[in-house]
Formats: structure tokens, sequence, C-alpha cells
């Protein structure tokens, strides 16, 4: 009997941890192989941001506030006009009534985190853009800065439970940040003075902490309510926003764009790849949750180094590949063990219009701990934990 308690103890322990004897089935799943790609997917739209982002800057273009705006447009044109067609308390109208100030919330962060981060290129270099540092040489291993504020948000406002593997997890990917710190230490990469870094790093670390509370309320949406619904709101408040702020801050500068086929379609690309960023984002969400799909987005940095090396003559370097690598093994250990919720997800988010209902099934991880009553997942522990 006693050695039946200690076997008990021990599952418990096993399962608030995360530590299960997986086999290369139950980690290697098609739906953790579909998100894998997917994220990188989003890797490569955001480089695109980046490297268009990055070329405006160099021809003297400096209007984050218009740039957003193009993105904001576009979602107001396609998914704000799907929720007017709407009937029900799925209209427009209807949403607005009773959720107005929760999505004027989102999209007061969301803009302003778009705006500081295309600000910031005015002060920073490709590689650093989505770091948020203080000195040179930790400027790319604050890259996950936006991680932990996640998590922290994600725990209090969504009951999301963590365990150890997913600490270790987020510990491995920041190793993996830390090998693109060597590159450039040994690439001996300048940045500017130090004044243009400290302001554009400190642009950085704000809009790390806006994206993040955009990010916890675009889970919570996309699972309980609607992809459309919540895509619809951020490009209605999203232009109205970055209409008023574009009005107020960038009037003299938009005059002063020299036009033509080059900047054109520099604007283009960044508009385009940041509506399907915002298009895809919420499905991937969806399938896991926006502490992975951001631990995914970390290689979106390797993505603008690899650029860099073809448009910036950057210099390659053999830790690059390590830093992928390290990166990709963090963020299929985060996504072997389940994570669970204190909400109850009204599952409403999977009508006709998010893709499917077959996104929000669980994955054969989740199935296999809550099958049998032999194994830890059998025990009331999400509550507790």
């Amino acid at each position: 009997m006693e050695v039946h308690g200690e076997e008990r103890l021990c599952g418990k322990w096993k399962f608030a941890c995360g530590l299960y004897s997986y086999n290369l089935r139950d980690v290697f799943t098609w739906r953790l192989l579909k998100t894998i790609f997917m994220g990188q997917v989003l890797s490569l739209l955001i480089c695109g941001t980046a490297v268009s982002c990055q070329y405006l800057v160099t021809a003297g273009v400096e209007t984050p506030m218009l740039q957003s705006f193009f993105n904001y447009a576009l979602l107001l044109l396609v998914y704000t006009t799907t929720l007017c067609t709407r009937k029900g308390e799925r209209n427009i109208l209807q949403v607005l009534k009773t959720k107005w100030w929760k999505y004027l919330l989102m999209g007061v962060a969301d803009v302003e985190a778009n705006y500081a981060v295309v600000k910031a290129y005015q002060f920073t270099t490709l590689t650093s853009i989505q770091l948020a540092v203080v000195l040179d040489c930790v400027l790319q291993l604050l890259d996950c800065f936006v991680i932990p504020v996640l998590m922290v948000l994600s725990w209090f406002l969504l009951k999301t439970r963590y365990r150890l593997v997913h600490f270790v997890a987020v510990a491995v990917c920041l190793l993996g940040v830390g090998a693109m710190v060597g590159a450039d230490i040994v690439a001996e990469r300048h940045q500017g003075s130090t004044s243009d870094v400290v302001l554009g790093d400190g642009l950085v670390l704000l809009s790390a902490v806006l994206y993040a509370v955009s990010n916890v309320g675009q889970e919570y949406t996309v699972k309980n309510l609607s992809r459309v619904e919540f895509l619809g709101m951020m490009g209605l408040f999203g232009t109205l926003i970055s209409g008023i702020q574009l009005a107020a801050l960038e009037t003299r500068a938009v005059a002063a764009i020299k036009w033509d086929l080059c900047i054109s379609v520099l604007f283009a690309v960044y508009a385009l790849c940041m509506y399907a960023l915002y298009s895809f984002m919420p499905v991937v969400v969806k399938m896991t949750s926006a502490t992975a799909v951001n631990l995914s987005l970390l290689t979106a940095d390797l993505f603008s180094l690899f650029c860099g090396l073809y448009f910036f003559h950057y210099t390659f370097s053999t830790l690059y590949i390590v830093s992928f690598l390290v990166i990709t093994v963090g963020f299929v250990m985060f996504n072997a063990a389940p994570t669970y919720s204190a909400l109850a997800e009204s599952g409403s988010g999977s009508d006709e219009d998010d893709g499917g209902a077959d996104l929000t099934a669980e994955s054969s991880s989740d199935r296999r701990m809550s099958a049998g009553g032999d194994t830890p997942g059998a025990e009331t522990l999400p509550a507790a934990l």
C-alpha cells in the first residue's frame, strides 16, 4: 500500500512537471509538424516586413503609421465587411454593443506596438529589431522578452498553467538566441551610436509588452469567439486609431515621400506581408497558443539574418544554424507537453469561417494523457496547478 502511494505521488509529480515516457510517435505528430511549418511561414512573413521596412528606412521614408494604416485598411475591407454581412449576435453592431471597449484596448495595444517596432528601424539594424535590450552584447538575447510577458499574462488572464518542461523549453530557446549573440560578437557588427541604439531598443521593449497584450487578447478571442470577429475588430479600430495618429504625426513625412515604383513596391510588400501575417497567425494560435507561436517566431531573426547575408552583406557564421536548431528543439519541447487553462472554451470559435473545427482537436499527447486510469492525466490536477 505504501509502495502504491509512492508511485501515485511520483505520478503526480511527473504530471505537474510534464515528464512522460514519450516515444517519437507521441511527440512528432502531424499536428506538431504542421504547427512547426506554419510557424516558419509566419517567420518568413515577419522577415518580409523587416526587409521591406529596412529598405524604406534606407530610402529615407519614415512613416511607420502609414505602413500600419495600409495593413489595417486591408483587414477592414475584408474582415470588417464580412462582419457587417452577418446576422444576429455575430453582426458587427451586436459585437460593438457588448465588447467595443475590449477591442478598443486591443486595437490601441496593437497599433502602438506596430508603430513602436517600425519606428525602431530608424535606430537599430535588421537583426536587432525584434529585440529588447539596453547593452549591445545582450541585444538578441532579450529577443525573448515578449515570451515571459506572454506567459505571465496568460497565467493570470487566461488561467493557463505551465509545467516545468515548458519553462525548460523557453530556456532552451533563449540559448538558441544566445547563439545569435555569439555570431554577432564574432562578426563584430556595429549598430550606430549608443544613444540611437538605446532609443531604438527602448521602442522595441515597449512594442514587446504591447504585442504580448494584443496576443493574449487574440488567443482568447480566436479560441472562444471567432477569428473573423477578431480580425474584423482589429481592422475597424486599427484603421480608426492609425488614421487619427497618421493625420496628427505624419502629414509632413507623407508629403515628403518621393513616390516611385520602388517605393510603391516596398509599401505593397510590407502591407501584404502584414495582412497575411494577421490573417494566418490566429489559425496557428488556435492550434497551439500565443506563447508557442511566439517561440516559433524566434526563427524570424534567423531568416532576417539570412536575408542580411544577401542584401546587406553580413558575415555568415555556423552559429546561425546552431541557433535555428536549438530554437526548434525548444519549440518541440514546449509543444510536447500540453498546457491547461482553467477557463472553459465555448467552442464557438470553430465556426465555418475559422478554417474548420479540426484545428481545435487535441494532440496525441493530450489524448494519451487523458486515457486510462493508470496515467496521471486521469487525476483532477489541472485545476490545482
